[in-house]
């Protein structure tokens, strides 16, 4: 085997020569050199007298390239509830266990929701990356990042995801994305987030600041009326003069992690000497199978989409005039493997059959046992010596006037909009995918000053097995 220079990463041999050059390679040289390389192996650029095909056929990724890969959009290891457990101007206890799991990812989450999933596409077929246990915190050697990447994948369609070649163009695609973007040869990663039950978690978290300054959500859809919350403003437990819209609450910054996500896997393809390039995705409604789309171009994903009845308060609330435009306000609410699997479930009907049993699982999902703050052994490790029980003993939870008014307030949401969430969707796509490909050397070389890095050129010789 050959050895990169700077030898193996810490934490052992990777047991191969890319790894191991990926592994030492500095991470601020990464960052300083990375540019987009849109054109991959294979490609053809027709740029008037600059315009280029290749005399190559596409190469795809290995199976160890997009191990790499998958390996960074999961889990890598516990996190720490670093965070204080009393309000030092009066020494009362504040809320100290807002998190959806203890798991660590590569990106940050609000209160680690880790709500995105990634689809990884590529020539044989387009997968759901299923969520695996946390990985070692030191990284893999290549026979294990190539089991895991095979545990994650869980296929979902066996072609690429994409539209008929005659309809590459808008709304499909945009632009000269076209031309580029999603090519034989190239994988791409493509990632939504579940919403819904950090929405939920958000909202209790919200809840638990001090009496006096407890905010009252109103509906900006309802005349800015109390959103399900009129006896909590009466009985003092949030302060009427402290008023949210849950308009203004949009996805609640949850699908940030998602962006930082894309940026991690971007940094790491260019450290492993590939091309990467974060661009605008095939049009979120279409690719996910949005019935308003789903007649002229397919099932797509085939996500699971639900479209509230019409009602009359709809034409001022949300602008849809007539039922026979009710799709405008349909949502993606979940995706079943073709072997009947639930992939993602949102917290809301159809998975449960209110709001107030959608909140109870949520309740469920971090407290009850086998939960996020049920499982002593996941503390123990995260901390030293008896640490870990003391968090767990001492650290505050939601208490139950918090749960009682976010059960009313997800209720209100849904009987008065008829989905949940009303105001930003249960699943939220960013409309941006990566794509990841063997660069077209000669095409940098030929047009281009300083078009590769010494990742760049180096990769053939080392990646190649």
């Amino acid at each position: 085997m050959r050895t990169a220079e700077g030898g193996a990463a810490e934490g052992g041999d990777p047991g191969h020569a890319g790894l191991a050059d990926l592994f030492a390679r500095p991470f601020l040289e990464t960052v300083w050199r990375r540019r987009t390389h849109r054109v991959s192996r294979g490609a053809a650029v027709p740029a008037g007298s600059m315009s280029y095909r290749s005399p190559h056929e596409p190469r795809p990724l290995s199976e160890l390239e997009e191990a790499v890969l998958i390996a960074l959009t999961g889990c890598t290891g516990l996190t720490m509830p670093d965070r204080p457990f009393d309000d030092p101007r009066d020494g009362k206890p504040i809320m100290a266990k807002p998190n959806m799991t203890m798991a660590g990812r590569t990106a940050g989450s609000p209160d680690n929701a880790q709500g995105t999933h990634f689809f990884l596409i590529n020539d044989s077929g387009t997968y759901f990356l299923r969520r695996l246990p946390p990985a070692p915190s030191t990284p893999l050697d290549a026979t294990s990042l190539v089991a895991r990447a095979r545990q994650a994948k869980v296929r979902v369609l066996d072609h690429r995801l994409d539209v008929a070649e005659d309809r590459r163009d808008f709304p499909a695609y945009l632009d000269s994305n076209r031309f580029l973007s999603n090519l034989p040869g190239t994988t791409v990663l493509f990632p939504v987030v579940d919403l819904s039950h950090q929405y939920i978690n958000a909202l209790m978290y919200l809840l638990t600041q001090p009496d006096d300054v407890r905010p009252t959500l109103v509906d900006d859809r309802n005349f800015y009326q109390p959103a399900g919350v009129k006896k909590w403003v009466k009985n003092g437990f949030l302060n009427g003069d402290i008023k949210l819209p849950l308009g203004a609450l949009g996805p609640l910054r949850t699908q940030i992690e998602a962006d930082l996500l894309l940026q991690n896997l971007m940094l790491s393809a260019e450290a492993m000497g590939l091309g990467a390039w974060i661009h605008a995705s095939i049009n979120p409604q279409i690719a996910l199978g949005d019935p308003k789309f789903s007649r002229a171009y397919g099932r797509m994903l085939g996500f699971t989409f639900v479209t509230p009845r019409w009602r009359l308060p709809d034409l001022w609330r949300w602008h849809v005039p007539l039922p026979k435009y009710a799709s405008l306000r349909s949502q993606p609410v979940g995706l079943t493997s073709p072997d009947g699997e639930p992939l993602i479930e949102a917290a809301c009907p159809p998975a449960h059959r209110t709001m107030t049993e959608a909140v109870d699982a949520v309740i469920r999902a971090k407290f009850g046992p086998g939960g996020t703050y049920g499982d002593k052994e996941v503390f123990a490790r995260i901390y030293k010596e008896e640490y870990g029980q003391r968090y767990l003993a001492e650290a505050s939870e939601y208490e139950e006037r918090v749960i009682d008014c976010t059960r009313d307030i997800c209720e209100y949401i849904l009987r008065t909009h008829r989905r949940f969430p009303a105001h930003t969707d249960a699943i939220h796509v960013p409309g941006v995918w990566l794509q990841v490909h063997h660069v077209e050397t000669e095409y940098y070389d030929k047009f281009f000053a300083d078009g590769l890095t010494d990742a760049h050129r180096s990769h053939e010789g080392l990646w190649d097995d």
